[in-house]
């Protein structure tokens, strides 16, 4: 019996489906989104919040191993107590019940995010952590921190591995989450940044996971990243795959702080979250490289999808709903 937490989101989805190809039974659960429809009956759906302690205890009943995928991804300030709360004390939560159902092995997810990704010039690789030097990302330093949970669960007892995706490319909730590069090039949203960092497939992140899980490794944290691309090149190919204009204007060091500065004050008339943020502003600007080869070092069989063909496919994905409404 395997427990996937954030059974709804785009590496939740993704891990679950492979999950039952696999032949697996599998408890998926999911707070305030419903899962997709999977048609299985080796699947088993719970609403349940990872800050319910009791609830977690009654869904790891009979459970062998757990994925924790459940996470908040935002960069507004006005969030950080709840994206705290979250990340840290839910891993903290799922950690504890995990121990105390004696599964035998979990893999958490976590992000690049968590090393520290403001590295101008320097090539990031599993060693680094996060730092108020090299992050300005609350998001960052919460997923850093559940790490610590995770390793705390290690010393007591819990075998467990840590994977750090980059930018996952896949079809998920384009209104949120990585997938909305994918809706902003669609709507031919006009401005690009020198900036880039890693893209991964969630197909591959996924079935990372799980020969993660299926081996005898634990106590380590695999960086997940197919390329380093730069995002105007990333975004041309999206464009490319959606038959819309690329983006055209070029966004500097002083126009990005005159539009998180605007976006600050639109969010507090309107009450909507910021389109951009002083963090996300900083983090587009970045030039951020990661090193992919500790993970095949380890899984030495183990291949990564050429990036352009997961745009394609996820542009395909994509087309494919727009159309079906």
């Amino acid at each position: 019996m395997v427990l996937v937490t954030g059974g709804a989101g785009l590496v939740g989805s993704e891990l679950i489906r492979q999950l039952l190809a696999k032949g697996k039974k599998v408890i998926a659960l999911y707070n305030h989104t419903t899962l997709p429809d999977f048609d299985s009956g080796s699947l088993t759906q719970v609403k349940c919040n990872i800050l319910d302690v009791v609830g977690l205890e009654e869904a790891m009943k009979g459970v062998e191993e757990v994925y924790h995928c459940a996470a908040i991804v935002t960069f507004n300030p006005k969030e950080r107590e709840k994206l705290f709360k979250v990340n840290i004390e839910g891993t903290a939560n799922v950690v504890n019940a995990s121990l105390d159902a004696g599964i035998r092995k979990m893999v958490y997810v976590s992000s690049v995010a968590a090393l520290g990704r403001i590295r101008e010039g320097q090539l990031i690789n599993e060693t680094m952590n996060w730092t108020e030097e090299t992050s300005n990302s609350a998001y960052g330093q919460s997923k850093f921190l559940a790490e610590m949970e995770v390793w705390r669960g290690i010393g007591e007892g819990l075998d467990a591995v840590m994977v750090n995706p980059t930018i996952i490319v896949g079809p998920g909730d384009w209104n949120s989450g990585s997938s909305a590069i994918f809706k902003n090039v669609y709507n031919e949203f006009p401005w690009y940044s020198d900036g880039s960092t890693g893209f991964v497939d969630v197909r591959d992140v996924v079935k990372a996971m799980i020969d993660l899980m299926e081996s005898d490794i634990s106590a380590e944290r695999f960086i997940l990243s197919a390329e380093n691309r730069g995002y105007r090149d990333v975004f041309n190919m999206i464009a490319k795959g959606f038959g819309k204009r690329p983006p055209y204007k070029k966004v500097t060091s002083s126009l990005a702080k005159i539009v998180w500065r605007w976006e600050a004050v639109k969010s507090r008339v309107s009450g909507k979250n910021p389109l951009v943020t002083k963090e996300t502003a900083a983090t587009a600007l970045t030039k951020a490289n990661f090193d992919n080869s500790k993970l095949k070092k380890f899984l030495p069989q183990f291949t990564y999808r050429p990036l352009e063909e997961s745009i394609a496919f996820t542009c395909a994905a994509f087309q494919q709903k727009l159309n079906s409404r």
